[in-house]
């Protein structure tokens, strides 16, 4: 299958998501074994931790945003119609773009004030700003990733159908 600009997008947001993954987790397992056996620390390792805590929670919700792999609470969709599924599906994710677009324009408001503000880390006297920036980032891609989930789900329903279909093996 022929794969569109859309659907590179996607994918590498995804990716992304999943390399900030690696890097919290490998922050934490580093910070773990130098303190352990080491009796040491990496300087501002709480404060990346942190930070990087935040990218990950914002990339994040773009990965999610876009698959609909969240958790959700569909009792009423469950027993609805197939064309009440889609008018539900429509209105839930205009809903969700129009919070975490108020979210990422809140968000960045944060960016711009640590940047005015000189905030920095505590050992290094690192900027603060750019880690809110990427943190930024990923808020804008879940806006534009709900962007194409809800061009799809209203024009082009079955182009989400076939990625989250259920594979039921008959046996």
């Amino acid at each position: 299958m022929k794969r569109n600009v859309m659907d590179r997008m996607i994918n590498s947001i995804e990716w992304l998501a999943a390399i900030f993954v690696g890097i919290v987790a490998l922050n934490i397992f580093i910070a773990v074994v130098l303190r352990k056996f080491l009796s040491t620390s990496i300087p501002d390792a709480y404060d990346f931790g942190r930070m990087l805590l935040g990218i990950l929670i914002f990339w994040g919700i773009a990965a999610t945003s876009y698959r609909g792999g969240h958790i959700t609470v569909d009792l009423v969709w469950t027993w609805a119609n197939p064309r009440l599924k889609r008018i539900i599906d429509v209105f839930a994710t205009s809903v969700l773009f129009f919070v975490v677009a108020v979210q990422t324009a809140m968000l960045f408001d944060k960016v711009h004030g640590t940047y005015v503000d000189h905030v920095q880390t505590y050992d290094m006297n690192i900027p603060v700003w750019p880690f809110y920036a990427v943190a930024w980032v990923g808020d804008v891609s879940a806006v534009v990733l709900i962007a194409i989930r809800t061009f799809r789900l209203i024009f082009h329903p079955d182009w989400l159908e076939e990625e989250h279909l259920p594979q039921h093996r008959v046996e």
